[in-house]
Order: structure tokens, then sequence, then C-alpha cells
């Protein structure tokens, strides 16, 4: 991982694209709690941030932190940048820190191939057996189950069936506060549609 207060090339990406009006703090669930002229312009601004970063600048983003890795996944989904794929399917994977896990969700979502589906699933079947971990199953599960949707298949059906993995992973310890997987694909249904929403303002996007 890449450290700010050793890395010029980091930083610079960092304040150009993670820091400007605090944009890292409010992508996800923050969005729904904004008035809708709040976000048409916040939105905006993401599209057009989306159109203007470069690969190079959200490989850097994506070797640092939380924050950083959280705001490039969500850039990268705006532009639909499917060559990142791989990449965010390694960091949902490897889990390695908090709060970005929901934005790889989120991409991989937007997207919307069978590879994609497949990643998710990857990363179900590690988490799902690890009830002691609450880490981003419910985001998983979500965007898993909107890709089956529009997909027309059935990846998730075995984890959501009853007595399946999803159901294992909530009965086991600890006591989870967590939502049902309609609910969760719902919220990154919701999700995607606010990145399809600034897409139209970015101008790089790949169709």
């Amino acid at each position: 991982m890449r450290r700010t207060d050793e890395d010029d090339e980091l930083l610079k990406s960092i304040r150009r694209y993670v820091t400007p009006d605090r944009r890292y703090l409010k992508l996800g669930g923050n969005l729904m709690g904004m008035t809708d002229r709040e976000r048409a312009k916040f939105l905006r601004k993401l599209g057009e941030a989306a159109g203007e970063i470069t690969s190079r600048e959200l490989g850097v983003l994506l070797e640092g932190g939380w924050r950083e890795r959280k705001t490039a996944a969500w850039l990268i989904a705006v532009a639909n940048r499917t060559d990142f794929r791989e990449r965010l399917g390694e960091l949902l994977l490897a889990s390695e820190g908090p709060y970005a896990g929901q934005a790889y969700c989120v991409a991989l979502a937007t997207f919307g191939a069978p590879s994609d589906a497949d990643l998710l699933a990857a990363y179900l079947d590690r988490y799902l057996r690890r009830p002691d971990l609450y880490y981003d199953q419910g985001p998983a599960i979500g965007a898993l189950l909107l890709l089956d949707a529009k997909l027309g298949a059935d990846r998730a059906a075995r984890f959501v069936a009853p007595a399946g993995l999803w159901q294992q992973w909530i009965d086991g310890p600890p006591t989870k506060d967590h939502g049902t997987p309609d609910s969760y694909r719902e919220f990154i249904d919701q999700l995607c549609a606010f990145a399809e929403e600034s897409a139209r303002h970015c101008t790089a996007r790949n169709r």
C-alpha cells in the first residue's frame, strides 16, 4: 500500500479526485440523504472527474488506503472502465481494509457481465463461510442478485437457498445487524442508478 506521506504522485491524485468537497465520504449510501439538487450537482462533478482521470491515476489510487480505493472504484464504475475488473475482484476478495468493498460491488454490478458475477460469487464462497467476519457480504449478495436479474442467471440461488451459506452466515456468531438479500439488491440497484446518472457527464465512458 502506498503512503501519502512519502508519495507525491498519490498525494496529487488524492487532492484532485478524493478530497474535493469530501467526495470520499459522500459516495455510497450517503447519496440517498442528499436533496435532489445536491445529488445532481455531486453526480455531475463525479462524472466529470471520471472523464478526466487517467488509467495511471486510477491505478495509483487503488494502491492507496480505503478512501482512495473507494473513490477510484466509483470513478471506474461511472466511466465503465472494465479494464479494472480483475483488479477490483482481487481487492474485493482480499478484503484488506474497511469501507471500500461496497464500491467494488457497485462497480462490478454496473459492468454487468457474467465474469463480474463470477467475481462476486467467489467472494461469497469465501466470506459467507466466515460468520465471524462482517465484511461486505450484504453488498456482494445484493450485487449478485442484481446481476442475476440482468443476465437471466441464478448464481445467487445456492447462497440464498434455505440453510444455504447466507443463512449459515447470518446464524453464526456473533449476532449481526443485517438486511435481507432483496433489500441489499435494492440498495445496490439504487447506487448503480446513481452511477449511471453520473455517467451522463463522463466524456470518457466506455460503451
